[in-house]
Order: C-alpha cells, then structure tokens, then sequence
C-alpha cells in the first residue's frame, strides 16, 4: 500500500518555471508518489505551534488535567 505515517517525510519546495525544485538534501527515490499542496503565505512562515493552533478546541469533553497528565492518558503512565 502506501508509505506509513511514521515513515512519512516532509519537504517544501519552490516552484520555478512550473517545476517543483526541492532542497538538495531531499531524499527521494524514482518512482516515489508525492504530493504538492500550495502553502499560504501565513502557512510557510508559521511555527509549528501556529500551525497547530487550528486544530485547538476541535476535542471537547477531555479531562481538565489532560494537558498536565497527557502522558497518562495516551500511555497509561502514572499521572504527574
């Protein structure tokens, strides 16, 4: 099937003269499927936190310790 997610790499790339032109230490062998998306210019300049920062609030209903202890309720460690 496809490259799994822990296996998946991310590059931006600049288009010149219709071509994607990648940084010279991307790696990516012939034949590899990628895919192109447009980033806004807010998007290519954004930390990763402000990227992030849409997807806050999406959840509702978690534990109000869930910051704190996420640790323990993603991987059962004990609860700080």
């Amino acid at each position: 099937m496809g490259q799994s997610d822990k296996d998946a790499m991310s590059y931006i790339g600049t288009v010149t003269n219709g071509v994607v032109v990648l940084p010279a230490d991307a790696r990516l062998e012939n034949g590899t499927k990628v895919r192109v998306e447009a980033l806004t210019p807010e998007e290519e300049h954004a930390s990763l936190g402000q990227r992030m920062m849409k997807f806050a609030g999406i959840v509702k209903d978690l534990p109000v310790d869930v910051a704190r202890n996420h640790d323990h309720y993603l991987h059962r460690r004990p609860k700080k």
